[in-house]
């Protein structure tokens, strides 16, 4: 039996409603940018599925075709710094001596 990813279906209300948001900024900029979803699917290299699944900001959608859209229309830059650990407010381990 496979085990079923329970994120996936129910994951946290804040990352829920952040994957909305998502969804629905990647489809003002597709629209914006005058762009139909099968060339963008076909830009990025997914399926149609796929990228309507993105722009309804489905948490079992790859991360993969969240960037891919991300890049496509110039958005991407804020991904690259995410989890940037020279912003990280948690102090880093302290560093141990040589082990003697």
């Amino acid at each position: 039996m496979v085990a079923r990813n329970q994120l996936l279906a129910a994951p946290p209300y804040p990352v829920e409603q952040a994957l909305t948001r998502l969804g629905h900024n990647l489809r003002t900029a597709r629209i914006r940018r005058k762009y139909t979803i099968e060339e963008v699917a076909e830009k990025i290299g997914a399926g149609r599925r796929a990228v309507m699944d993105a722009e309804k900001g489905k948490a079992s959608t790859g991360i993969v075709v969240y960037a891919a859209l991300l890049w496509l229309y110039g958005l991407n830059q804020p991904l690259e710094d995410l989890a940037n650990p020279l912003k990280d407010e948690h102090p880093r381990p302290k560093e141990r001596g040589p082990r003697q």
